[in-house]
């Protein structure tokens, strides 16, 4: 009898595999990072190549860690950087061109280009998205409109696009050997060519875009007990496995805090920063520059849909001093800095490094530091780099309170930064509610294992999961409301300082 679910969490700075035994949690676990290209200011790609490399690697890491023999997975999902593009031809398998990465902006033009006929908005009504160089639509263009070769292959059925999904997804299954060419209705959503009514990609989009239909991958439900193939026995899980899971991995995060009645809500804290609230099988059309997006789809079920503001730059903003002003050695360290002084000293960090995502999607601003004096060190700009993720996140919160006409009484969190208690204080004090991490706080993951082991059945029911989520730790706020109203206003002020920078 299967022990285990396994899934592979393709991010934007690292692949892993996890396996999750019954209860839930971590039976094992192994991760490695991928190379950041930057050929370009405002251009950030990766190589599909080592990507699957990465994969191998960490499927046959994993299975060693938790020694497991022949029949103990019972299922593999998967869960991915969203958005990030990739097209590739489906006889070699090799990529006409890098992955362009979801925070690339280089698609500006043809986002603004398109809104010169109908505004921004123009497609949100259909597709959930304002007009932003974030989604995958336009970044698919610029590579059929500036790679050569790749329109023309596109046109024959030769060329194949995916997100990084697809892309795994299709290599698990067999690759050129009768790969499956698949995605979920979640990472569809963020295409801006899949209609949120009918869940299938839109004739409309299609031509706007100019993208032949042959190349996208079929859509398909998020746990799918049809299954989207099988692992080879040559591949790296070494046996026949279903592949039956795959949510983008916000999407994912929602499933693994077992967000499934309407109003629940969570907050994924990673490279950048998600909040997904689940609006049932309604679609809740945004007033507040939220998205509208899918949650799950599980099996024959109906669609459940969300709304989601995602914030570009958080944890790589930490990066970010790490890397680029060499500030400590290890990312860590920013809380052992932050916590050397008692506030920012004034200062706030706006990290507008790829444009304002929710709730202003401004691509044409660019970061700041405003509130510089001389008193200000290195702690305070280490201990505003954290609160710029708490200011981010109490804006989007207030734009899903405002839409949903519901206020959240408790913020579910996780990701990497969710250990950062530093942090994790000041995000309640803004927000002025508790903020709760659960146990397994490796919810993206989780998501996927769990779409996949319901698929065939190694959990029953929403049911099941629902009992494997326990609280971790609990933060309440401590700040009053007139210095939480300072705070906010202070950050507000330096947001507006970002606008308009690229002209």
């Amino acid at each position: 009898m299967a022990k285990y679910v396994a899934a592979i969490d393709q991010g934007t700075t690292s692949t892993r595999c996890m396996l999750f035994n019954r209860e839930g949690g971590v039976v094992s676990i192994h991760q490695l990072e991928h190379e950041q290209i930057y050929p370009k200011p405002g251009w950030v790609e990766h190589d599909p190549m080592e990507v699957w490399a990465r994969t191998q690697d960490v499927v046959k890491g994993a299975l060693a860690k938790a020694e497991v023999k022949k029949g103990d997975v019972a299922a593999v999902g998967v869960t991915n950087q969203r958005e990030t593009t990739v097209v590739w031809n489906k006889k070699t398998g090799k990529p006409y061109y890098n992955a362009i990465v979801w925070q690339d902006t280089r698609t500006k033009d043809i986002c603004d280009k398109l809104a010169d006929d109908g505004g921004q908005d123009r497609f949100r009504e259909k597709v959930g998205l304002p007009l932003a160089t974030y989604f995958s639509g336009p970044k698919i263009k610029w590579i059929l409109d500036n790679v050569e070769g790749v329109r023309e292959a596109a046109e024959k059925g030769e060329a194949l696009f995916g997100n990084m999904d697809t892309w795994v997804i299709w290599w698990i299954t067999g690759g050129p050997d009768g790969g499956a060419h698949v995605t979920d209705v979640t990472n569809a959503s963020r295409t801006m060519l899949m209609n949120l009514e009918t869940l299938d990609w839109d004739p409309d989009m299609l031509k706007v875009m100019g993208i032949p239909r042959a190349m996208l991958p079929v859509i398909r439900p998020s746990s799918d007990p049809k299954l989207y193939g099988k692992t080879p026995k040559a591949g790296p899980f070494g046996e026949e496995i279903p592949v039956c899971g795959d949510l983008g991995d916000q999407q994912a995060a929602t499933v693994g805090q077992t967000c499934f009645n309407p109003g629940e809500a969570k907050n994924t804290y990673g490279t950048g920063c998600f909040m997904l609230m689940n609006t049932g099988t309604e679609i809740v059309q945004s007033k507040s520059g939220l998205l509208t997006t899918l949650c799950y789809k599980l099996g024959e079920e109906p669609a459940v849909y969300a709304l989601e503001g995602s914030i570009a730059i958080t944890g790589a903003l930490v990066q970010w001093l790490r890397d680029n002003l060499k500030l400590f050695d290890f990312s860590k360290h920013v809380e052992d800095y932050a916590k050397e002084v008692e506030d920012s000293g004034g200062i706030y960090i706006v990290p507008a490094f790829s444009g304002l995502f929710a709730p202003y999607w401004k691509s044409d601003a660019r970061g700041v530091i405003v509130g510089l004096t001389r008193y200000v060190n290195k702690y305070h700009i280490c201990r505003a780099a954290l609160e710029a993720t708490a200011y981010q996140t109490r804006e989007v919160l207030d734009a899903m309170n405002k839409d949903s006409g519901v206020d959240l009484t408790a913020l579910k969190v996780d990701g990497g930064m969710v250990f950062n208690e530093t942090l994790m204080q000041f995000q309640s004090d803004i927000l002025g509610v508790p903020v709760v991490r659960p146990v397994v706080a490796e919810t993206t993951a989780l998501g996927a294992a769990y779409a996949a082991g319901l698929a065939v059945g190694f959990w029953n029911n929403l049911d099941d999961l629902r009992k494997n989520w326990l609280v971790g730790k609990t933060w309440k706020p401590k700040m009053g409301e007139e210095e939480r109203a300072e705070f906010y206003k202070g950050w507000l002020k330096a947001v507006e300082r970002t606008f308009n920078w690229v002209e």
